[in-house]
């Protein structure tokens, strides 16, 4: 029987992570560099990528490049031959990027008659389309791994209805296209589990609310509302990242991890 070390151990493989520069895509670099895998950040051309390529090879001595790519606007087709080049294999897939609550886009975190179509575009374009387009195009380099897995990033509204008196009074949203696109992440999570198996293996992971200096009204309301009685940090999410890339969890596919502090269980 395999030791856990042996199971976790991601030595030699190499993880996608979409949305690469954000605040999940570091944590889970970073988790899976740490296990020894390469990593390769695809986000958009912004942010402080020199500095998160270089802090990442230089703690964990593994191998990690940034490709430059606008899940809106670019060709998904051509990410396999890029990873591919760079790196001449694919093991594990993360669809991280998103636009989130807090987006900066006109007509998203509004009240509901304010919302516009616009915003609802992109949101399910990059949240739900940019997910089944990408793995579309990486199954087949990810099922040639005889590892192949893929991990999307969901929300716990993609399964729940809002508590908009959390909002009361703020200048914070909890837009429509976000929670009805996160729900098509979870079926496609699960319709994906199906087709692709048994070569890859395909779950998601539904976050709770994670502390990101949201004004303290807010975050008084959410602890409340929550049995762990405080939101998130990045470091929560480390464990669930670890087990679904890894051999950990290879029976697992199809599956929903909520990591909420216990938010949906009341």
């Amino acid at each position: 029987m395999a030791m856990l070390l042996q199971l976790l151990n991601m030595a030699g493989r190499v993880v996608l992570i979409t949305g690469g520069l954000g605040h999940l895509g570091r944590m889970a670099a970073e988790t899976l560099a740490e296990l020894g895998a390469d990593i390769v950040l695809l986000d958009l051309p912004s942010g402080p990528m020199e500095e998160v390529v270089a802090d990442l090879r230089e703690r964990y001595s593994v191998k990690v490049e940034y490709v430059s790519f606008d899940l809106e606007k670019d060709n998904v087709a051509d990410v396999p031959a890029i990873i591919e080049g760079l790196f001449g294999r694919l093991d594990v897939l993360i669809n991280n990027a998103a636009f989130v609550g807090t987006s900066n886009i006109t007509g998203w975190a509004v009240p509901f008659s304010e919302q516009s179509v616009d915003a609802w575009r992109r949101a399910v374009e990059v949240n739900l389309t940019g997910v089944f387009a990408l793995t579309q195009a990486c199954a087949a380099l990810l099922a040639r791994s005889n590892k192949g897995a893929i991990v999307n990033i969901s929300s716990i509204y993609g399964s729940q209805g809002p508590d908009m008196r959390l909002y009361d009074g703020l200048s914070m949203g909890n837009p429509a296209a976000y929670a009805a696109s996160k729900g098509g992440v979870n079926q496609l999570t699960r319709w994906l589990a199906t087709v692709l198996a048994p070569t890859v293996r395909v779950n998601a992971i539904s976050p709770g609310g994670i502390f990101r200096q949201q004004p303290t009204e807010f975050c008084a309301r959410y602890e409340e509302r929550t049995p762990l009685q405080r939101m998130a940090t990045e470091e929560d999410f480390k464990g669930v990242i670890a087990l679904l890339a890894s051999d950990a969890s290879a029976y697992i596919t199809g599956q929903n991890i909520f990591v909420d502090g216990g938010w949906g269980v009341w």
